[in-house]
């Protein structure tokens, strides 16, 4: 689709590929794909962009399926290179939005500030922020301070956890917003505790998971839910891979799509899925779970765009 665009000092391609760009390596093309020179470049950008073309905001593709029609939006994606510093001031960490969440740890833990939590997490803070990730009884919304956000109609402005609204595995982010970067707040520690602490998940996380297999992370939420304190729990003991394991489906196959056999709440491309593949096989797994347990969970996993 032909867009008139404004002048930017960022980058503007038209029909990007966006297979390139997520993890499951699936999916067709944008209509447009921005990446800013700055933050000022994406307010000026969203300001002039007529406000009746979508806006679909990606981060490094870690949680999303890119349905193989495409997506007629424009796609605005921030650079890790651009929008990837990471700041500490005491207890705080302030980092662009692009930055990873595995940097964010190892930076924080270096300054004796622990949000290890965020060492396993796929992905970078802004998309932790919008699915409030986490892991090991810990979650984006217990740390986090504040945002700042490009608005779609241009306007900069800072969020609060007021704002967001969190829920298990999600935030109420406004429509069309770009999150520019993050400040999250941990508790002290001493650096070499932390170190170890994080070594101690990575060891635990590559024997549990398929870390070395082309997947987006947990497909399902688990049916747990979210705890009555408003701080994210995730410590129950019915979680998304017993239901589907007791439905029979470890290792279920549609085409090139795989639930793992390591770990079956991940959805793997083995290699020549599509995301027909992907999203098709999710769906299955979730009528079956719900034919055998009366249990209907709930994708954790974005899907976006059109079908071929």
């Amino acid at each position: 689709m032909i867009y008139d665009l404004p002048k930017v000092r960022g980058v503007l391609t038209a029909q990007k590929d966006l297979s390139s760009l997520t993890w499951l390596r699936v999916g067709g093309p944008a209509d447009w794909l921005f990446q800013p020179a700055d933050t000022e470049d994406l307010s000026f950008f969203l300001k002039n962009l007529d406000p009746q073309i979508p806006v679909f905001p990606m981060g490094v593709g870690s949680n999303v399926i890119v349905r193989d029609g495409g997506l007629k939006a424009v796609v605005v994606r921030l650079s890790p290179r651009t929008f990837g510093q990471i700041e500490v001031n005491e207890l705080e960490v302030t980092a662009g939005a692009g930055a990873l969440d595995s940097r964010i740890a190892i930076t924080a833990a270096a300054a004796g500030i622990d949000l290890t939590f965020f060492r396993t997490i796929p992905g970078s803070v802004g998309g932790a922020l919008r699915m409030n990730a986490g892991c090991y009884g810990s979650y984006t919304a217990d740390v986090f301070v504040s945002a700042q956000v490009v608005l779609r109609n241009g306007t900069i402005t800072t969020l609060c956890a007021n704002d967001l609204y969190f829920s298990y595995r999600n935030s109420r982010m406004p429509k069309g917003a770009v999150i520019t970067s993050v400040t999250l707040r941990g508790g002290s520690a001493d650096p070499d505790a932390l170190f170890a602490k994080m070594q101690d998940q990575i060891v635990k996380r590559d024997a549990t998971q398929p870390t070395k297999e082309r997947s987006a992370g947990s497909t399902f939420k688990n049916p747990a839910g979210f705890s009555s304190t408003g701080l994210s729990n995730d410590v129950h003991d019915l979680k998304a891979w017993k239901v589907i394991d007791n439905a029979g489906l470890r290792g279920a196959r549609l085409g090139g799509a795989q639930m793992s056999e390591k770990h079956s709440n991940f959805l793997i491309n083995t290699g020549s899925a599509t995301a027909a593949d992907l999203e098709g096989l999710g769906e299955k797994v979730r009528k079956k779970v719900y034919d055998s347990s009366g249990i209907t969970l709930e994708w954790e996993i974005m899907r976006v765009g059109d079908p071929a």
